[in-house]
């Protein structure tokens, strides 16, 4: 019997998700548990996958399209199942006929009155400006990029069923702009050009979805999470020549990063205090210590969390980090591995960054931001010497922790850096 395939909630309080693709065509029977639909959430790509055997009789959204969570996207039936009347099916499971793009007509012919489409986050038409007198179809995303890109639609090639414009084909055309040279004076046609503003000028890019995501909820931590900040010095040198030990001919590299992580969670553990998170009604404390990385992506920042970090080599440790920062790149990371964790470890030392404080991503009580290990003057026994320190700053939700509690945590990670083979007890 057909039923209606609806857009998942897939992130916490979500309206809205991107359907990036349907990797099983219309009328292809598919198997339980097979991949039917690809969704993007502002940070991660997530797979709906089938419960049942079955088959897609009828897809409602092109791929590129903004959904509403909770809307149809779907028609799937029991295998085999095939339908006559699509338009009375969808009446019987109480959702409109989705509108199809009307065939380009011989001559252009006055504009008819707009005919409001059943699937608003499907996409929207927009007169094409071809002289053909058909009409363009694009996804709320498509548009919205390209609104904040300056692009008019009529400009835009479609590559989307029924030649819809979707989010690649706005790319693509913000791409070319950007590489096109500006046309010479006597050119009879001109291309629009960027947006500038004096002699310098300058050029917009639009924000991605994780960008959005990341701006809207670090000012809400900002503006929400009364921070307090403790600064601390290590003294790596033991650090890094365990860590020259660790990769001597090793299969998998470890990083001061990962040794760092190891140290954040052995330090949870001795300090569970620390290892908690505010909620409306408690503080919550957690037995294990789950520890986001931060991993800078061309879309956007992203904290992908590794869970019961106390269990794990510091070889699975980097193997793990590794993984994150190859699938947040191309976009394949899932939601679940975003959600959780009480603490975040922010590491621009890499860059030659010395210090620097970090802003806390809620739920966390807090995020550690690593310097970069120097040589510098070192006073040790009365006397000076060269050495090499890091510097570490911690980033503390006042709400759920003590400046006490903070402290300890602080002192008791700075010892364990200061002596890393306890970071591998």
């Amino acid at each position: 019997m057909a039923k209606l395939l609806r857009m998942p909630e897939l992130a916490a309080n979500a309206v809205e998700a991107v359907l990036q693709g349907w990797p099983i065509a219309e009328n292809t029977p598919f198997a339980a548990a097979d991949v039917i639909a690809t969704v993007e959430t502002e940070k991660a790509v997530a797979d709906i996958e089938a419960e049942t055997p079955g088959v897609i009789l009828k897809t409602l959204v092109p791929e590129g399209a903004g959904v509403e969570v909770g809307a149809p996207i779907a028609v799937i039936g029991e295998p085999g199942e095939q339908i006559a009347d699509l338009t009375a099916l969808l009446a019987e499971l109480g959702v409109a006929t989705p509108a199809m793009p009307p065939a380009p007509a011989a001559a252009p012919a006055p504009a008819a009155a707009p005919i409001a489409t059943p699937f608003p986050t499907a996409g929207t038409e927009v007169p094409a400006a071809n002289g053909t007198g058909g009409r363009v179809f694009a996804s709320p995303l498509a548009r919205r990029m390209a609104r904040d890109a300056g692009l008019p639609y009529e400009q835009i090639t479609g590559t989307g069923p029924n030649g819809r414009i979707i989010r690649r084909d706005v790319e693509a055309a913000i791409a070319s702009r950007a590489q096109a040279a500006p046309p010479a004076p006597s050119s009879p046609v001109t291309a629009p050009a960027p947006r500038t503003a004096g002699p310098a000028g300058y050029t917009d890019i639009p924000h991605s979805r994780i960008r959005r995501a990341v701006a809207t909820r670090l000012s809400e931590s900002k503006q929400t999470i009364p921070h307090f900040y403790l600064r601390g010095t290590a003294e790596a040198g033991r650090l890094l020549r365990l860590r020259e030990r660790l990769n001597d001919g090793a299969r998998v590299r470890v990083s001061v990063n990962d040794l760092v992580v190891k140290a954040v969670a052995a330090t949870h553990l001795l300090v569970p205090e620390m290892n908690v998170i505010w909620t409306p009604d408690a503080v919550r404390s957690f037995s294990t210590a789950d520890v986001a990385v931060a991993i800078a992506t061309d879309r956007g920042l992203v904290t992908p969390v590794l869970r019961g970090v106390e269990h794990m080599t510091v070889t699975a440790v980097s193997a793990a980090v590794r993984d994150f920062a190859e699938r947040a790149k191309a976009g394949r990371l899932r939601q679940d591995e975003l959600e959780g964790g009480t603490i975040s470890v922010t590491n621009l030392g890499m860059y030659g960054t010395e210090e620097f404080a970090a802003i806390v991503n809620p739920p966390h009580s807090a995020i550690l931001a690593v310097g970069a290990a120097r040589e510098e003057p070192v006073v040790k026994h009365g006397r000076l010497q060269v050495g090499t320190v890091m510097r570490v700053t911690l980033s503390v939700d006042h709400r759920p922790v003590d400046g006490v509690v903070a402290a300890e945590w602080m002192r008791t990670l700075l010892s364990l850096l200061d002596n890393p083979l306890r970071i591998l007890a």
